[in-house]
């Protein structure tokens, strides 16, 4: 929590509430369901919030913004920034329906009025959003084609509405395609850490 509050000093006394509060719901979910992996679970705060948020630091989603997280598995990226924009709207959706009723929990346990949960695949969802954010749930070459009918041409944010994808390694050969487009934040240049050195935030208009 120390690290949050370090990255994102002007959050509310409500906001750091809610964030304290994720550790000890993730860890009474994983003690009945593999939510997050044990070895992650001694990072959570790391691994998972904080690489969530690193979203935050290349686009704050102004108010309204409509957000879809495809494949959030436990939660991740929609359930941090959620808490981080509560004036921004955010759709979770996963096709494994263990994983959604863990969101959900945690959704209404933090009060998080602005966030709903649903299991579903991407491709059999209806409805426009601003923005899809995902955690590297395939090649972006794959992604897009589940997401791209689903932006909204309705602009709220100072980047235009499109994907925002969490990755690492070398992404130079996935990303040649959309090269005259797409724009990359390394996130260790925000955030300390060995484990972020690797990692990106990937922007890609649509």
């Amino acid at each position: 929590m120390d690290r949050i509050t370090k990255y994102f000093p002007e959050l509310t006394e409500r906001q750091k509430e809610q964030f304290a509060a994720l550790l000890p719901l993730y860890e009474e979910w994983n003690a009945q369901i593999n939510v997050i992996s044990r070895k992650d679970m001694d990072n959570f705060y790391e691994h998972h919030v904080l690489h969530s948020l690193a979203i935050a630091k290349a686009m704050p989603f102004a108010s309204m913004t409509e957000v879809l997280d495809v494949g959030t598995g436990g939660g991740f990226p929609g359930v941090p920034l959620a808490i981080m924009f509560p004036d921004a709207r955010f759709t979770l959706i996963d096709s494994i329906g263990k994983k959604i009723k863990v969101v959900n929990d945690v959704i209404d346990r933090l009060a998080l009025s602005n966030t709903k949960a649903m299991q579903i695949r991407a491709e059999a969802l209806d409805g426009e959003f601003d923005f899809v954010v995902s955690r590297a749930v395939t090649t972006l070459g794959e992604f897009v084609p589940w997401v791209k009918k689903k932006i909204s041409k309705t602009q709220y944010n100072k980047l235009r509405n499109g994907i925002f994808y969490l990755k690492g390694g070398d992404l130079t050969n996935e990303l040649f395609t959309f090269r005259h487009k797409v724009k990359t934040w390394d996130i260790n240049e925000w955030f300390e850490g060995e484990w972020f050195e690797t990692k990106k935030v990937i922007y890609l208009p649509l």
